[in-house]
Formats: C-alpha cells, structure tokens, sequence
C-alpha cells in the first residue's frame, strides 16, 4: 500500500517538518511535528487535499516548552491527520487557523486562556472560561494561585 501524497509532500514541501516515529503514532493516525512559521502553510494545504474539518485542538505545557496540538479529519475520505507544534515558552505564540477553520475559534480562545498561548492574527483572542479580571494561567505548570482568587 503506498502513501497518500499529502504524506509525501508535507515531509517534502515543508522544510522543517518530520514525521513523528511510527510506533509513537496513536491508533494508526500520521503525526507530524511542525515548525510554528509553517502551522498555516501545512494547514491550508492539508484543507485544499481534503481536510476539511478540524476535531480538535488544544496545548500543554511541558515546562521548558509549549506544545499545541491539532487533529484534523478528511470528512470524504475518512483520513485523518495529527500536527504537533511546540512553541517557546516565554513568547508563546502561532499563527491562528481561524481564517481557515471557524471551529478553532473558542479552541484557541481555551488555549489562550487557559496557557496564555497568543494566537495572532484570532479575531477575538479574549478569555472564554475565567473571568476578564483573571491574573494568570491555571494550567501552566508554573501556575500559583492567590488565595484569594476563587472567592
């Protein structure tokens, strides 16, 4: 059986881009760690080969690196892909898919709220879950809470 081209090409057009090893890919699914200057370059070209519908999107923090993740599905084909891409801690930012995926739009607004992961170029990078008045980001490993602040 051979390779989709999307497989070939991401590993050839993209420069930067390397396929995560086979055996640390999770139920059969291609996973690729992507340079944060090619996340809307390799996601537009993924949608224009078919993948035209974003699952899921979300960010950890590693504590000497971020690292968002997105997984994105081929409706038709039933294909479905995993891009991995970490980020510097002390400026963490990337470049929305917004423009291309609406349905990142309160995904990356978690991120942002939740990490502190700027999304440039988000039409509305606010807090979606805590409140505007928040100090933080509670799930970065760093986080230390006021006592204060839950009341």
């Amino acid at each position: 059986m051979t390779e989709p081209r999307y497989l070939n090409d991401i590993k050839g057009k993209f420069p930067g881009t390397e396929a995560v090893l086979p055996e640390k890919i999770k139920d059969g699914i291609p996973a690729f760690d992507c340079p944060p200057s090619l996340i809307l370059d390799i996601v537009k070209y993924l949608k224009a080969e078919g993948f035209n519908y974003l699952m899921n999107l979300c960010a950890t923090d590693y504590k000497d690196t971020f690292e968002v993740i997105y997984h994105l599905s081929a409706l038709e084909s039933k294909a479905k892909i995993t891009l991995k891409v970490k980020i510097n801690r002390e400026k963490p930012e990337l470049a929305s898919i917004t423009p291309l995926h609406p349905g990142a739009n309160w995904q990356e607004r978690e991120a942002f709220d939740l990490l502190g992961v700027v999304f440039t170029g988000h039409p509305n990078l606010t807090r979606i879950l805590l409140s505007c008045d928040w100090e933080g980001y509670p799930l970065r490993k760093d986080y230390s809470r006021k006592p204060d602040q839950y009341d």
